[in-house]
């Protein structure tokens, strides 16, 4: 009986190792604040190809999000865009990432009246280099942003973000960064 026992919780330990192994693999840790961010190029809402560098000596505020037309992510843009002439103020642009393709981001753009860059990480390799790929159900980004400074540099890093508060957020961190 009791060897019965433990061949049974044998069995599903490794069951749980088998579907559990493959999401560690994908597992993967942000750039440190004070690291360079990751270079990347990635085709926006227009099509056109957009290149981290294309911002040098402005504050990037890159945000990670995962699905166009999604009530979070909506939300989350609304208040970007609500807070553009702040941003720009401030010598800073936004630029979300997703792996959606550029076509939804165009849709999602013109329907939601955004005017700041979405790129489409369809081979989902940024998301990837930022540690911001989830795996579960589907494969998408995780809802992150990284705040680069114009040095090129990661200033800070905002994980499980709430979208409702997130611009808000930024800017006070831009703000905080600035006095320094």
């Amino acid at each position: 009986m009791e060897e019965n026992q433990m061949s049974k919780r044998l069995l599903l330990s490794l069951g749980i190792a088998a579907v559990l192994a493959p999401l560690l693999l994908f597992a993967a840790t942000h750039p440190q604040v004070g690291s360079p961010a990751p270079q990347f190029t990635l085709k926006s809402q227009e099509g056109t190809p957009i290149s981290l560098h294309d911002f040098s000596g402005k504050w990037v505020v890159l945000y990670f999000y995962p699905k166009d037309f999604t009530s979070g992510c909506t939300l989350e843009a609304h208040n970007f865009q609500r807070d553009l002439a702040e941003y720009e103020k401030r010598n800073a642009v936004i630029v979300g990432i997703s792996v959606d393709d550029a076509n939804s981001h165009k849709q999602f753009c013109v329907k939601e009246g955004l005017s700041f860059k979405l790129l489409a990480d369809t081979d989902h390799n940024v998301s990837k280099e930022y540690g911001t790929l989830s795996h579960m159900v589907f494969a998408h980004a995780e809802r992150n942003t990284f705040l680069i400074a114009p040095d090129g540099k990661i200033a800070r890093v905002f994980d499980d973000v709430k979208p409702s508060e997130h611009s808000a957020q930024v800017l006070a961190a831009i703000t905080a960064l600035e006095k320094k």
